[in-house]
């Protein structure tokens, strides 16, 4: 539950006049928003009790300190997983029940716990972006459980062969415990847990309300039969914002880069990518005085997407 992404700095107006903040999106799912000449929290922060009962050797926090400003999901249950067929969400219920869940910051633990939100977070290496005139902020969380399963050091050795950072055991060299993460997928290799996995939302920065949030990206580069159904998948990528009230993401698991109109969330565009773009987009300007997007499209090992090296650049309508 790091901190994934690197922080935004805007000038937010409050009832006490315009203070210079600093904005920083966690993979938890809290937004913190901080006065940055003092530190002080603009929005309030509680310090939240978290579940407890380490493996022997660890030790946990009573509390966690959560922002009132958040994308954080509910605690799941059983009757939240799914799947494409029946004998899919059957096997998704049983692995469920298998694991060690208690909500978010569960610990680690030898018999495997659910990690929700996932290592990727609701929020993680893009963080996110802010329109300061508008004073609002565009967001992308996600919403994708794992599964993490202790192996004590001397077991180490005998597990699965690392292969990635979510196949076979990562060693962790020099700790007790080593630990098998992985995806908590059905055997059809989509998310076990219903949809939607992942969102485009826009809060205003004011009043610290969403203003709107839509399912956003499909699984057609995600599932055996390549069906562009709309359900939302995760993204992992930042986004921008332009001038003119248009925002763009790369980052979903289907290869698109979008823009989407600011003041409803709406999409106006999308673009085919020739691999997945788990990255940030840029902007700029081109010797031609057109307003240009560029998206590198390198793919992402560990989620499974299109690989590649290509540098795409789109023009914006005149």
């Amino acid at each position: 539950m790091d901190v994934g992404g690197q922080p935004s700095l805007i000038d937010i107006k409050t009832a006490d006049g315009i203070k210079p903040a600093l904005m920083a999106s966690t993979k938890q799912g809290s937004i913190y928003v901080l006065d940055r000449t003092t530190g002080q929290p603009i929005v309030p922060i509680t310090e939240t009790p978290v579940p407890q009962g380490a493996v022997e050797g660890d030790h946990t926090s009573p509390t966690q300190p959560m922002s009132a400003l958040n994308f954080m999901p509910k605690t799941l249950e059983e009757k939240d997983m799914w799947g494409v067929t029946p004998f899919d969400q059957m096997l998704c219920r049983i692995d469920f029940r298998s694991m060690r869940y208690e909500g978010i910051y569960t610990p680690p633990s030898l018999q495997g716990s659910l990690v929700y939100p996932g290592n990727f977070g609701v929020f993680d290496w893009g963080g996110i972006s802010v329109d300061p005139v508008r004073q609002i902020a565009f967001v992308n969380p996600d919403y994708m459980a794992f599964k993490s399963r202790l192996v004590p050091r001397e077991a180490v050795e005998g597990g699965p062969a690392r292969k990635s950072e979510t196949e076979g055991v990562q060693p962790n060299k020099g700790a007790p415990y080593g630990v098998i993460l992985e995806p908590f997928l059905s055997k059809a290799g989509l998310p076990c847990q219903a949809p939607a996995w992942g969102y485009v939302a826009a809060v205003d920065l004011t009043t610290h309300k969403t203003l709107w949030k839509h399912k956003n990206g499909t699984v057609r580069d995600s599932s055996p039969v390549p069906i562009p159904l709309g359900m939302g998948v995760p993204s992992l990528g930042g986004t921008f914002v332009t001038a003119g009230g248009v925002g763009f993401l790369s980052g979903t698991l289907d290869q698109y880069l979008r823009a989407y109109d600011m003041s409803n969330g709406k999409q106006l565009w999308e673009g085919r990518l020739p691999a997945g773009a788990q990255t940030t987009p840029m902007t700029y300007t081109g010797k031609d005085g057109r307003q240009y997007v560029l998206v590198v499209a390198g793919g992402h090992g560990s989620l499974g997407t299109r690989q590649g090296d290509y540098v795409m650049a789109f023009a914006l309508p005149q």
